[in-house]
């Protein structure tokens, strides 16, 4: 790993940033006093609920840090013009429309209106950049994009380390080529949005599994790597640090944790046996996410279009009236492919308890004969 990012955490961990409420300071500062990388998600945010959530950790801890950004989305092909020739706000495709008319019965079980599919598309990017400009953290992340070279190099001089989520080797290059100091390498195993760079529903099924991806990631680009996807004990640590990779980002195994502001149905789910698997789907977002299946999944995500963040804007009311009503079927419970892994501890405790794990893995392969195998 790069120096510049190994002096900044003890603890080759890294708490996944999670939006939706998930990644609240308490968790990043409990993660970065034990040792590990804390990450609050600006995603869903304004700038300014972004900055107070930055005032807030930096008051729970003096350790370093770090914010994910979500990119701005492309306009919809086709989107209206005004007269000076520049794209106004995407129209509401025909598809989101359909969408909206199969919803209904939702809105009507649960007693509220469907959102704006036209709420905006690229999340408060600049403001929120000019504020991590002014107001510099130690690491920042993009996902669904690669930020421009003016950006990074714009963070470089503020003394902040990028990082870039990837989901293919080709992304990795771009990454690389744009100046990101290092790359989070997320498998197609992670919970939550997949961090693609262009939405393509042919391949909505067809990710890379993590160490598959690690090991062409490393062969496409030089720049470090920080493993996503699945991760939810010391010994994957050890695997993935011995496949190539210089961190790991566990997101659902920080999600059952005390401090995570995940609501307790969401974090009661990934050990109910209720829930027996995960699926990527569109049926929340509209863009490719893993979450444990449950009936608005079943009964939506095969005719959920690809429109993020329309479809995001268009469910929003829906979950929040499912979560408030108590009712996990209706929620996007988010959740990786180890989630039945997860243990209900405090957040600096599970990186206590993740670190002796992966000491020991390594002790094992360490004392193992060449070419035997570990027992």
């Amino acid at each position: 790993m790069s120096s510049a990012l190994t002096d900044l955490f003890p603890h080759p961990i890294v708490q996944a940033p999670m939006a939706g409420g998930v990644s609240v300071p308490q968790l990043a500062a409990a993660v970065s006093e034990a040792g590990g990388l804390g990450f609050l998600a600006a995603g869903y945010k304004t700038a300014d609920g972004m900055y107070q959530e930055i005032k807030q950790l930096r008051g729970l801890t003096g350790r370093p840090f770090g914010v994910n950004l979500f990119m701005p989305q492309p306009e919809y092909p086709g989107a209206s013009t005004g007269s000076t020739g520049a794209a106004n706000a995407a129209p509401t495709s025909a598809a989101v429309d359909v969408y909206a008319h199969q919803l209904a019965g939702e809105a009507a079980w649960y007693e509220t209106e469907l959102g704006d599919p036209d709420s905006g598309r690229d999340d408060g990017y600049d403001a929120k950049l000019a504020v991590l400009l002014d107001n510099p953290v130690p690491v920042v992340s993009f996902h669904f994009g690669v930020p421009k070279p003016e950006v990074l190099e714009s963070l470089r001089r503020a003394g902040t380390f990028t990082l870039v989520t990837v989901t293919a080797p080709d992304e990795a290059l771009a990454v690389q080529q744009a100046g990101a100091d290092a790359v989070i390498v997320q498998g197609v195993e992670a919970g939550g949005h997949q961090g693609t760079h262009r939405d393509n529903p042919e391949t909505d099924r067809s990710g890379i599994g993590l160490l598959a991806l690690i090991a062409q990631v490393r062969e496409t680009v030089s720049l470090p790597m920080v493993a996503a996807g699945g991760i939810m004990r010391g010994s994957q640590i050890a695997a993935v640090l011995a496949a190539g990779a210089a961190a790991a980002q566990l997101g659902t195994a920080f999600l059952a944790t005390q401090e995570s502001g995940a609501n307790a149905l969401h974090k009661q789910a990934l050990t109910n046996p209720l829930f027996v698997r995960t699926e990527l789907t569109r049926a929340f977002s509209g863009r490719p996410a893993r979450g444990l299946v449950n009936r608005f999944m079943r009964e939506h995500g095969p005719y959920a279009p690809a429109a993020y963040p329309e479809v995001h804007h268009l469910t929003s009311p829906l979950r929040k009236k499912a979560a408030a009503s108590g009712d996990a079927q209706g929620m996007a419970l988010w959740a990786g492919q180890g989630h039945r892994m997860a243990r209900d501890l405090p957040a600096g405790q599970l990186v206590e308890v993740l670190a002796a794990e992966l000491d020991a893995a390594a002790t094992a392969l360490s004392a193992a004969p060449e070419g035997g195998a570990v027992g």
